[in-house]
């Protein structure tokens, strides 16, 4: 399905678009990627979702990303004796391990791993942040706080602790069993929520084994502080702003996201800008003009993708929402001032052959009347690098791999066209001129620009460019071998 921006557009599926009828119209809105958020649903509701998606795939003939987000572990405080307590600003407040339930005066806090990391300073924020504590001491099994920020404290909510890395695995045993039935079931991208540390990633790339690409959600200070090392070891980013804007002060996480996404594009990553960012139009048809700016700061910044929570998945509204994230990114990517900064913000840093090849590719591109640019890639790389040029004319990523053309559907600018198993580069030009033509990029009188790796079929091999004309027979009367 051609689209007429090169943003990708994430949708979680839930009880607003759970029906093949309303997977098609998201699709057909604008949705990209679709998010089967593991939280919520059984594996029974997960598997139908999945189909659902793989039918439209065939369907409409064009290939989609399916992205199994994971719960991670969820650290809750346990329940009242009369469901609630008010907590007022500088009272105190213990959290411990004595199963009773709680009062006005202290609370189960089922998580000895908190107590076992804490230190008399740290913070513990409940209920999103909204009743922030002081630890005063701590031990083993306790941690008697001060209230610095008040109100009700109900049965359980959700805890965070900012300050300290927790001794905890990013991967719960329900994440596992969670994470070996979606990759048996065949999605394409797993995120990984409570990411600190990079062993977090690299434990659930040992049990992915490589059957789907791994992306790492930025939600906690420490994922932050260690973001070049979990890059590393990660194929993509999520920019998670709800629990980080709980964890970071408010103001820290714009500079942050900015920070993050040049980070990923520098070294041909994607990301996802994900969070509230049309939140009113759970139950309104129009957004609010701050969240429009939001979706619109985001794709100046050069994000691969934004992200549609409950607005997609709950809301009353899920296409109506698809297709104002679509408008937005349609209208930035039409002003010339978002080129201007995508231009500005490229890093003219080349070590490799494939850095040169894509790099020329984008300035003949730009220079020369050439209608697109058609990459064939195996393995993804590619069609990576060549996004990373954020190119002012289309990419075609051309790959026999449907695993890989799913997965570069979360990649900026790349529309994924599978071809035939490649042997020699004149007939991967011949299929790159029919494939522009066939798609709507080009005609029988214009050119295309081919890069590929020869030998074929080498990942990371990207070795040759080529102007090429759309008519096959100019080809063969140029190229008779």
């Amino acid at each position: 399905m051609k689209r007429t921006r090169n943003v990708k557009i994430v949708a979680t599926l839930g009880p607003s678009s759970d029906t093949y009828d309303g997977i098609r119209a998201l699709h057909e809105a604008g949705a990209d990627v679709f998010r089967l958020n593991m939280s919520h649903g059984s594996h029974e509701e997960i598997a139908e979702k999945h189909k659902i998606i793989r039918q439209i795939e065939e369907d409409t003939g064009s290939p989609i990303a399916i992205l199994a987000d994971l719960q991670g572990p969820k650290l809750r405080v346990g329940v009242f004796a009369g469901d609630n307590e008010q907590l007022d600003e500088g009272a105190k407040f213990r959290m411990d391990l004595e199963p009773a339930e709680g009062d006005s005066a202290r609370v189960t806090l089922p998580h000895p791993e908190i107590f076992a990391a804490l230190t008399p300073g740290a913070t513990l924020l409940v209920n999103d942040g909204k009743i922030r504590l002081n630890v005063d001491a701590c031990g083993a099994d306790f941690a008697d706080c001060t209230v610095i920020a008040g109100g009700v404290i109900s049965n359980r909510k959700g805890v965070n602790v900012p300050d300290v890395e927790l001794p905890l695995a990013a991967l719960s045993d329900k994440d596992k069993a969670d994470l070996e039935f979606v990759c048996e079931l065949g999605v394409d991208w797993i995120a990984l929520s409570f990411v600190q540390r990079p062993g977090d990633v690299e434990e659930a790339r040992g049990l992915i084994k490589g059957r789907a690409a791994v992306l790492s959600k930025i939600e906690k200070p420490n994922a932050v502080d260690r973001f070049d090392e979990i890059l590393a070891v990660s194929d993509g980013i999520m920019v998670a702003r709800g629990d980080l804007g709980v964890e970071l002060p408010v103001q820290n996480v714009p500079p942050i996201q900015k920070r993050l996404v040049r980070k990923c594009r520098a070294v041909a990553k994607p990301v996802i800008v994900a969070t509230q960012m049309l939140e009113s139009m759970i139950e309104s048809p129009m957004p609010t003009r701050a969240e429009v700016s939001d979706v619109a700061t985001a794709i100046y910044e050069g994000a691969d993708a934004v992200m549609l929570s409950a607005e997609s998945a709950a809301g009353d509204y899920p296409v109506e929402a698809v297709t104002t994230m679509d408008n937005v990114a349609t209208e930035v990517e039409l002003d010339p001032t978002y080129t201007q900064i995508i231009e500005s913000s490229r890093q003219a840093s080349r070590t490799t052959v494939a850095d040169g090849i894509v790099a020329a590719a984008r300035e003949i591109a730009e220079t020369t009347d050439i209608k697109a640019i058609c990459c064939f890639t195996q393995s993804g790389t590619t069609a990576l690098l060549v996004a990373r040029e954020r190119p002012r004319v289309p990419i075609l990523a051309m790959t026999p791999l449907q695993s890989t053309a799913r997965q570069l559907c979360l990649t900026w600018g790349t529309n994924c066209v599978m071809t035939e198993t490649m042997d020699r580069f004149k007939m991967a030009v011949v299929n790159a001129a029919s494939a522009a033509r066939r798609q709507g990029y080009a005609d029988k009188t214009d050119q295309v620009l081919v890069t590929a790796g020869v030998p074929f079929n080498v990942a990371g091999s990207t070795n040759i460019l080529r102007v090429a004309p759309c008519d096959e027979r100019l080809i063969f009367a140029t190229d008779p071998e």
